[in-house]
């Protein structure tokens, strides 16, 4: 007959205590500074890019390039705080949140890059460069 072993079963030794120990510390930490997510989609004439940013504000968002290189960058600092009628605190909130991400855009011609936010995404329009046409010509041999 068949053993019947299930398939997660792992043995029982000191160091396979600590890999569980460890990812379960770890587990879900950095799910909320990871970097936002983008669709990219090509166009004949362009790429649409598409970055998920909710909860910011529309100047909350920087997009800078640098060379060929375009970095999107959303920074959100928030303050709540709830005080009784003796002006103590009853509660006080932080919040902030930062993320940054950057993308080559060889290819793109920079200057005519145009963005939108609206309901959180933020599309940018990367219009693609006209490929140069190599010319031919001959060189003298003297």
């Amino acid at each position: 007959m068949f053993d019947l072993i299930p398939f997660d079963r792992k043995q029982h030794d000191l160091f396979d205590y600590f890999d569980r120990f460890e990812k379960n510390f770890f587990d879900g930490f950095g799910k909320d500074f990871s970097a936002f997510r983008t669709d990219i989609v090509e166009k004949d004439d362009k790429y649409v890019l598409q970055a998920e940013l909710p909860g910011f504000q529309k100047e909350d968002i920087k997009v800078s390039i640098d060379g060929n290189n375009l970095t999107i960058r959303a920074e959100h600092n928030e303050e709540k705080d709830e005080k009784d009628e003796k002006k103590n605190f009853v509660r006080k909130e932080r919040r902030y949140g930062s993320f940054a991400r950057s993308f080559d855009i060889t290819g793109i011609k920079a200057d005519g890059i145009s963005a939108q936010y609206q309901n959180g995404i933020l599309e940018l329009d990367l219009p693609k460069e006209t490929p140069k046409k190599l010319e031919s010509h001959t060189v003298e041999v003297k």
